[in-house]
């Protein structure tokens, strides 16, 4: 299921001369690895700092350097690059995971990677992993910004090459759908659906979410009755309360209860 019909908020274009990205390839493949350092020579924005042929160069070259964005093989000679990305530190590089196969792609998104791209590389693929790339950059270094707009009152998710403004207001709750999280919003149009675990979100929420039921996560400001063991939305979602989550609800419901 894919992301669709997202309300997309653009910020200003901040100047390409204002910041540069310091990217390596670890490849083991010299023509491939040549033929996307010759890509990214072509983005402005892109600063092409190091070259390694396996991952047991990319650690020493981690070591004694900063790099902002890894394009990286995933099938690599001395190691599996998903295994790899996930052993180093926080905070860990922006990934583009590269190959010639497709069965990783749902484990690298996984890891957040910005984008995966498969062999024999096109030009036009580089370029929307290096839109999703710019975007993650400069979200991650604050150069994003609306003004009037509060970004602790927003999360942001991944759809297609873009990244998209969902405001907490407008989230209702948070259905878990095995791999996958179905967000319901006051968007009736709307169907939005990311790959994501539930306690990953649950610990990104603020204190107006709670967790009511190992499937559900719900926006406490959108409750409009409370009966029987579930819980009436305002949207027309009726929710169970789940037996380990019914002394938290309850705490909650008697610190906001007025009268007898």
């Amino acid at each position: 299921m894919i992301i669709n019909r997202l309300f997309i908020y653009l910020q200003p274009e901040p100047d390409i001369n204002s910041y540069m990205i310091r990217c390596i390839t670890i490849d083991s493949d010299p023509t491939a690895r040549k033929q996307l350092e010759s890509y990214i020579l072509r983005i402005p924005f892109l600063q092409l700092v190091g070259s390694c042929v396996n991952a047991g160069d990319a650690v020493n070259y981690f070591e004694d350097n900063m790099v902002d964005v890894v394009f990286m093989e995933i099938n690599l000679p001395d190691a599996n690059g998903i295994d790899f990305i996930r052993s180093l530190n926080a905070p860990q590089p922006i990934v583009v995971f590269t190959t010639n196969v497709t069965k990783y792609a749902i484990d690298s998104y996984k890891l957040d990677a910005a984008y995966y791209i498969v062999k024999p590389y096109v030009f036009d693929d580089f370029l929307h992993s290096v839109e999703r790339v710019r975007m993650q950059y400069l979200l991650r270094n604050g150069t994003l910004s609306i003004p009037g707009i509060d970004y602790d009152d927003a999360i942001f998710f991944k759809s297609d090459y873009k990244i998209v403004r969902l405001s907490l207001n407008s989230l209702i709750c948070v259905e878990g759908m095995s791999e996958y999280l179905k967000l319901h919003t006051d968007r009736k149009d709307d169907k939005l659906v990311i790959l994501m675990s539930m306690k990953k979100l649950e610990e990104r929420l603020p204190s107006s979410f709670m967790r009511i039921h190992k499937s559900y996560i719900i926006n406490l400001k959108h409750i409009t009755e409370v009966s029987r063991g579930r819980i009436s939305l305002d949207n027309g979602m009726v929710i169970p309360i789940g037996e380990i989550y019914k002394d938290a609800f309850q705490s909650y419901i008697e610190s906001k209860f007025v009268g007898k």
